[in-house]
């Protein structure tokens, strides 16, 4: 199993309650894709460095979590449909 961490900005336009919702839908999704959660930073809402869908902040979300090699892939298919998703970037961590 290696070890990444997923980047999620949540869109600011939801509903407290549709933010956990998404929030849960993602632990799901690693979850089903074989993987363990580590770690949740909650950041917060946070200024964006630049406007994305003529929004200019968003909730950022830091996921950290061990996974098979091909989990990552069938993790960004379902987060590239979900729509209050603003953003998104998973990363593989290094082995230290």
């Amino acid at each position: 199993m290696s070890k990444y961490e997923l980047a999620l900005v949540v869109s600011t336009r939801i509903e407290d309650d549709a933010k956990e919702a998404v929030l849960e839908k993602v632990k799901a999704l690693i979850e089903k894709a074989g993987g363990t959660i580590t770690n949740i930073d909650d950041w917060g809402k946070k200024r964006m460095a630049y406007e994305v869908q003529k929004m200019k902040e968003g909730y950022y979300y830091f996921i950290q979590f061990e996974a098979e090699p091909e989990a990552p892939a069938a993790l960004e298919a379902n987060l590239r449909i979900t729509e209050s998703v603003i953003r998104y970037l998973i990363v593989k961590q290094d082995a230290e």
